[in-house]
């Protein structure tokens, strides 16, 4: 069975047989299961609400525990977006209820993040769900196939975050 990906390799073939197109056929089908997986999450998360970033730090929030309170540059790290994306995020959620920021009373120039009873109710509420979906959207791989992929997806990460 042929994907969209095979008729792009099979034109460069055509066109160019020079070309080990091999990587093609990685890298695109990478950007398409993004793009895809990406609309299944957030069709989710919209349903329920909020925006897969929303989930996405009040989920981190949730994994420091529940006395946790998370300094701005850890929760950036851990969420994996910038300091000042992140800043913007906080905001919002401040805005929303989901969260609180506090100045750390041991040292002022450092701002803590923690959940609110609201924002922590909803993220635990949601994690089955949002793990359901993602088992909904990888469905037509064997338990086996999905560690395997997900073995090869981290061991192609790990090469591109250490790549300049």
């Amino acid at each position: 069975m042929n994907d969209a990906v095979d008729g792009v390799i099979e034109r460069w073939a055509a066109i160019r047989p020079d070309l080990d197109t091999a990587p093609v056929g990685v890298v695109l089908r990478i950007f398409r299961a993004s793009r895809l997986l990406e609309q299944g999450i957030k069709g989710y998360f919209e349903a329920n609400g909020l925006e897969p970033w929303e989930y996405d730090v009040l989920a981190t929030l949730l994994r420091a525990g529940d006395s946790a309170a998370l300094r701005m540059s850890d929760l950036a790290g851990a969420a994996m977006i910038s300091p000042g994306a992140l800043t913007n995020r906080i905001d919002r959620l401040v805005a929303k209820g989901l969260v609180t920021r506090a100045t750390d009373p041991d040292n002022r120039r450092l701002v803590r993040t923690t959940l609110t009873d609201e924002g922590r109710r909803l993220a635990d509420g949601l994690i089955e769900g949002h793990i359901a979906n993602e088992l909904e959207l990888v469905r037509a791989l064997t338990p086996d196939e999905r560690t395997q992929l997900a073995r090869l997806m981290r061991k192609l990460l790990l090469s591109l975050e250490d790549s300049p």
